[in-house]
């Protein structure tokens, strides 16, 4: 793997990391009483003109 694609890939993730925090930070401050309450979480990555998927699902527990 050619050292540029390592570093897309890696400033591709990066933002998908950052923007989807602000997301999900977002989405929880507009729901009243949150704390205390777990929510199901699922990521799903696509890869146009590739056959490929990947799904990743977890938790977010709200203190």
């Amino acid at each position: 793997m050619s050292e540029e694609l390592n570093m897309s890939m890696r400033k591709f993730l990066k933002q998908v990391g950052v923007t989807s925090q602000q997301a999900i930070e977002d989405a929880l401050r507009a729901v009243p009483n949150t704390a205390g309450k777990s929510y199901s979480a699922k990521m799903v990555l696509t890869l146009e003109g590739l056959d490929f998927e990947h799904v990743v699902t977890g938790k977010i527990e709200s203190n």
